[in-house]
């Protein structure tokens, strides 16, 4: 199972969520997600768990729970939805004017 943690502390590493999520079970990945240009972290991340009751149960431990002095939060992973429905093809580009 996929697991979005949310409000992680900036200064938190990958190895340090890692270690949060195997007081529940094995972990496949975990994952901090950073800004491409500054590479600060954005402050949240995701886990990987292969089984899904272990991965349940850490949710319901782990979500609200204090982490470097912020309160976390933990939700399975949803895909990801365009706003706008449909697919995510293409977009704007440019377009000629007629010519009069």
């Amino acid at each position: 199972m996929n697991i979005y943690i949310g409000n992680l502390p900036f200064n938190m590493g990958e190895e340090d969520l890692r270690e949060i999520f195997e007081e529940y079970g094995e972990v496949a990945s975990a994952k901090i997600i950073s800004d491409r240009m500054t590479g600060r972290s954005k402050g949240f991340g995701f886990v990987e768990m292969e089984d899904d009751d272990n991965a349940n149960n850490a949710i319901q431990e782990l979500n609200n729970a204090e982490v470097g002095g912020r309160n976390i939060k933990v939700n399975e992973s949803k895909p990801r939805e365009n706003n706008r429905g449909g697919d995510r093809r293409g977009g704007g580009g440019f377009q000629r004017r007629p010519r009069y």
